[in-house]
This record gives structure tokens, C-alpha cells and sequence, in this order.
């Protein structure tokens, strides 16, 4: 269990979400919380991943021509 303190205006908008939506304002922060996990693990993954020697690359053009498509201008 966690607590936190948050912003009054925050705090505002959560209730207003919570009752319009009749779902209780702990969804709405586990929901948030849950989404910038998932960004922040992605965001160190590719940090961490960036500067490997075994990494893979291809071009935009070997892209595009595995997967048939030839970019617009």
C-alpha cells in the first residue's frame, strides 16, 4: 500500500473524473501509474539496449522494401 499526497487541482480533477464516470478515483491513478510504468520500463530498455555491440540496424530502405511499402513524399 502506498499514500500519497497530491496537488489539490490534481486531486480536484480525479474526483470530477471518478464521478463522472462512476469508477473510483483509485482506478483512475492505478491506470495512470500503470501507463507511465509501462512507458518509463520501455524508455530504459531502449537506453540500455542502444549501446549494445550485438544490436541489429537496417536502413529505412531495407525497411520499406522487407515490408513492400516505398514511403510518400
Amino acid at each position: 500500500m502506498i499514500s500519497i499526497r497530491l496537488p489539490e487541482e490534481m486531486e480536484i480533477r480525479i474526483i470530477r473524473l471518478a464521478e463522472s464516470t462512476r469508477r473510483s478515483k483509485s482506478f483512475f491513478v492505478k491506470e495512470a501509474l500503470n501507463n507511465y510504468l509501462d512507458d518509463m520500463e520501455d524508455y530504459y530498455e531502449v537506453l540500455k539496449r542502444q549501446n549494445e555491440e550485438t544490436r541489429n540496424l537496417i536502413s529505412l530502405e531495407e525497411l520499406e522494401n522487407a515490408l513492400g511499402v516505398q514511403a510518400t513524399n
